[in-house]
């Protein structure tokens, strides 16, 4: 008989696409979200701060924002995006382009404010656009191990570049590794977030390239030489795994909100209340954060000049404002050299005022703990509300004594939105595990999934 009768395993059915509806999306979400965390311009220290100024990121990260536009009317229900938004994010996006509006130079602020826009429309595509977890999960696979790869690569091809030296601004991190990224407090979360990709992906029964995964961004991280960022990850994933194992998986907000007090205290909180400057040092002599405190002094000071609308968006750091200021000789830094306030929560209150910084923390942290305990007991949902947590405690913490807030297309600052987001989608929708056919006849698409863990019946589609 014709082979055309029963086509074989590895033949291909003529007039069958190779990329149906689902892979095809899933190909476009690797593409969005692999671009959007290395940029296009890997390997350049300077390539994070140039994004404004710079032709390629001008042209690359427009055409994200296009493809990410498509992405959303093509894919994804409006239904689903509508629900995205809320209340909350609609007052905090309206407070930020009132902030762009009072800044020193309203156009080049808004030049900047786009690409920021730019990134979290990438993420929400990255997030809604997959069709079911195991889209998802090959998502974060293909993508997280190329992202690894790449720096690992770099480390190889490019030495002096992948690993700060002692001719760089900073001499006193020479050794440490940052990869494709501009600064190893850049690479030290984004290896985190992956490794919390990984410990999902091992949960689901992808043990192989979530073992990887996991594997070689914690080698990386632990290079960097960033102790925040080593010790917060085990730390989010104890309070996120720790209270689930005892029966207690609802306290988990609880936990992260009396976490997030104590580290208020515990970093600005001794800045503002001398009786806990003078605990801090009793307990441990000369803390100062690597100088941060200076800075969150000064920080505090011009936030009692301007408290309701800030300096505005991009018109703080960088600016006359600062640079004039008097030499500080007494410092560790230099504060008229500094580029941000490492301390995400006091540069929005600098920069857009004190009310934007309560629209905020309801946004950024308690709306998403609402979530999480809305999040209904399916296991795929709850497998991602625990990946998204652990991302959004790592990253909130790190917020304590790092600047990422409304940071243009900053890697950290869009695995916190992918957080936010996640959270607020995995409350609202059930995601089942696939939504693939069980039997196929033909091989009528690349199942990417396939090359990375062992096939196995589908489930019920997503209704």
């Amino acid at each position: 008989m014709s082979s055309t009768a029963r086509p074989k395993r590895t033949e291909v059915v003529s007039g069958t696409p190779l990329l149906d509806r689902r892979g095809t999306a899933t190909l476009l979400a690797m593409l969005l979200f692999g671009i959007s965390i290395i940029s296009f311009r890997p390997f350049s220290p300077m390539a994070a701060e140039a994004t404004g100024g710079d032709i390629v990121n001008q042209l690359g990260f427009g055409a994200v924002g296009a493809l990410s536009l498509f992405c959303l009317l093509a894919f994804v229900d409006r239904r689903v995006l509508a629900s995205l938004v809320g209340f909350w994010w609609a007052v905090l996006l309206g407070l930020f382009f009132v902030s762009v509006a009072h800044a020193a130079d309203p156009s080049s602020a808004f030049r900047t404010a786009v690409f920021t826009l730019i990134g979290v429309l990438a993420m929400v595509t990255v997030l809604t656009v997959p069709r079911d977890a195991d889209a998802i999960s090959t998502v974060l696979a293909v993508t997280g191990l190329a992202i690894v790869g790449l720096c690992y690569a770099g480390l190889v091809v490019y030495p002096d570049i992948a690993i700060h030296g002692t001719d760089s601004t900073e001499p006193q991190h020479a050794g440490l590794w940052r990869g494709a990224f501009s600064h190893k407090n850049v690479a030290g979360p984004v290896m985190a977030g992956l490794s919390f990709a990984g410990l999902y992906l091992i949960r689901r029964g992808w043990r192989w390239s979530g073992s990887v995964l996991l594997l070689s961004a914690v080698v990386f991280l632990a290079h960097t030489g960033s102790k925040t960022t080593t010790g917060l990850v085990p730390l989010a994933f104890l309070m996120v795994m720790g209270p689930s194992l005892v029966g207690l998986r609802r306290a988990v907000p609880l936990v992260f909100a009396i976490a997030l007090v104590a580290a208020a205290v515990g970093t600005v909180g001794i800045v503002v209340w001398q009786p806990l400057w003078d605990l801090s040092q009793q307990i441990s002599p000369g803390l100062t954060y690597t100088g941060r405190t200076t800075l969150w002094t000064f920080l505090l000071e011009m936030i009692e000049r301007k408290p309701w609308f800030g300096y505005g968006y991009e018109s703080f750091w960088g600016t006359p404002v600062v640079q004039l200021q008097d030499k500080p000789f007494d410092s560790d830094w230099d504060i008229r050299g500094i580029v941000h306030g490492h301390n995400g929560y006091l540069d929005v209150a600098v920069l857009m005022g004190l009310p934007t910084l309560v629209v905020a923390v309801v946004a950024f942290l308690v709306v998403p703990m609402i979530d999480y305990l809305r999040v209904p007991q399916n296991r795929e949902n709850v497998f991602l509300a625990d990946f998204f947590m652990m991302t959004l405690m790592f990253t909130a913490f790190n917020a304590f004594l790092e600047s990422f807030f409304f940071r243009r297309v900053d890697p950290v600052w869009l695995f916190f939105v992918l957080a936010v987001f996640g959270l607020r989608y995995v409350a609202r929708f059930a995601i089942p595990a696939s939504v693939a056919p069980q039997r196929r006849r033909a091989r009528k698409m690349i199942d990417w999934s396939g090359l990375l863990r062992p096939a196995r019946p589908a489930t019920a589609r997503n209704p």
